[in-house]
Formats: C-alpha cells, sequence, structure tokens
C-alpha cells in the first residue's frame, strides 16, 4: 500500500508540473514598444497551432488574459497583441474612444501593429508556424478582420462583435484566409447597412466567409463585466457568449485538423 500511495504521489507531482505557463512579452513594431502576453501548456512537447488574440478598445488586460488561458487550456500557443504600446491602457471609455479611433483612421498603422504581433507569435518554438488563427474582441474585431484583408499568412480570423466595416472594402480580394464574424443581431454600432456591406464585400472577393447572427445580443456581448450600465447598446450576454466560443472552437477543428 505504501509504495501505490508513493507511486500516486509521484504521478500527482508530475501532473502538476504540466501546468499552463504565461509571461509578458516585450516586442516592437517599429520604434514603439509593445508588451504582449503568452500563455501556452508545458505538458506538450511539440510545435502546436498559435492563436493570435487581440484586445478591445482598453486595451491589453484581464480580460484577453483570461481568453489567452483558456485557448491554452485548450491546446493552443496564444498570445495576447498589444496595439496601443507598453504601458498605454486607457481606463475610461472617454480615453479609449480616441485612441481606439486614432487605428481605426489609420488602417496601415492598425495593420503595422497586429501584424508585429503575429510575427512575435510565429517565431515562438512551441508554435507550429503554419498553424496559426486569429482572434479579437470590438476593436479587436475589427483589427483581425484587417489582417485578414492585409493577405495575412493565417489560417483563419474570428470577429467577435467587431465593427465590420472599412474604408478599402476591395482590399478583401487579398483575404488568403477563412473568415468568421459572431455578431450580436441587435448591435446599435453596427447597424444593418454594414452588415449587409460586409456581406457584399466577402461575396464579391469570393472568401471563404461566416456570419453568425445572435437574436437578442448587443455589442460587447462576451464582455462578462459589460453591464450596459456604459451604453445599453454593450451587454453581457451569457447565451451568445457561451454559443460563440463553441462556434469558434469548431472552427478551429476545421482549420487545424
Amino acid at each position: 500500500m505504501k509504495r501505490i500511495g508513493l507511486l500516486l504521489s509521484l504521478v500527482a507531482a508530475l501532473g502538476a508540473r504540466a501546468a499552463i505557463q504565461t509571461k509578458t512579452v516585450e516586442y516592437r513594431q517599429g520604434d514603439a514598444v509593445l508588451e504582449g502576453f503568452v500563455a501556452y501548456d508545458d505538458a506538450v512537447k511539440t510545435p502546436r497551432p498559435g492563436v493570435l488574440v487581440v484586445h478591445q478598445w482598453k486595451g491589453l488586460g484581464d480580460y484577453e488574459r483570461k481568453r489567452a488561458v483558456m485557448l491554452a487550456e485548450l491546446g493552443y500557443v496564444a498570445f495576447a497583441a498589444d496595439i496601443y504600446g507598453k504601458g498605454v491602457r486607457p481606463t475610461s471609455p472617454a480615453d479609449a474612444g480616441p485612441l481606439a479611433g486614432k487605428y481605426k483612421n489609420d488602417r496601415p498603422l492598425l495593420r503595422a501593429r497586429v501584424t508585429a504581433a503575429l510575427d512575435e507569435l510565429r517565431k515562438m518554438p512551441q508554435v507550429d508556424g503554419k498553424k496559426i488563427a486569429s482572434i479579437g474582441y470590438c476593436f479587436g474585431g475589427s483589427t483581425v478582420l484587417e489582417l485578414a484583408r492585409s493577405g495575412a499568412d493565417v489560417a483563419g480570423v474570428v470577429s467577435f462583435h467587431g465593427a465590420l466595416g472599412t474604408p478599402a472594402p476591395d482590399d478583401a480580394k487579398h483575404i488568403r484566409c477563412k473568415v468568421l464574424a459572431l455578431h450580436g443581431a441587435d448591435d446599435p454600432f453596427v447597424p444593418p447597412a454594414e452588415v449587409s456591406a460586409f456581406e457584399s464585400e466577402m461575396k464579391a472577393a469570393k472568401v471563404d466567409w461566416q456570419l453568425v447572427q445572435y437574436g437578442g445580443a448587443v455589442h460587447s456581448f462576451t464582455l462578462w463585466a459589460e453591464d450596459g450600465s456604459f451604453s445599453p447598446g454593450s451587454k453581457y450576454n451569457a447565451d451568445a457568449d457561451r454559443r460563440s466560443w463553441e462556434a469558434m472552437k469548431q472552427f478551429f477543428a476545421e482549420l487545424f485538423h
């Protein structure tokens, strides 16, 4: 019995060492210093698919770090990008709005920032560089669509309640990956005309795309802290959150089979 107990203790100890590893990663885009966050399971010793996570309008924070850990628990190497720059983390909508607008109004800069994060993820030793996808939330959802429109070499992108419009819809002809847009059907910040224009853009460029709309969901439906106090048009929806995460998982299973 003592030997069995010792063996079980040893197995438990070995299992405890195999855990999700996380760390901050400093990298650059031009002269800008950026600080991302990586999560992966160190029990996996072979290269595996990588997922780039792009933050909402307040910048990289606890929410994106938690999503990165959730992705690591699914077996991916998850790298949360920093679009704004090291230490630039707006805390209020009044500060976040103009900052997000700066990048939305400068799509080349936005693409350069997300591409720098993609390059950082691709060179990580744990990552299979031929199997990479990107997901983004709100501002980040718009950003991953721009990454796709830039012609980036990724397998797929997933936009969670991101804006769908672009000043250059013809750039869709550069898309080389599959596209999944997960959208709140009642999102007042992404009106039906913008949704329709996105559909036309994807069809015209013959993109392999999907648009899933969740009834009763508004903007920010996956953001746990959104209670509608900032705007009734931005509110967490548990059903849409769960369903969209499952849709992403199914999409990844198709991409990385």
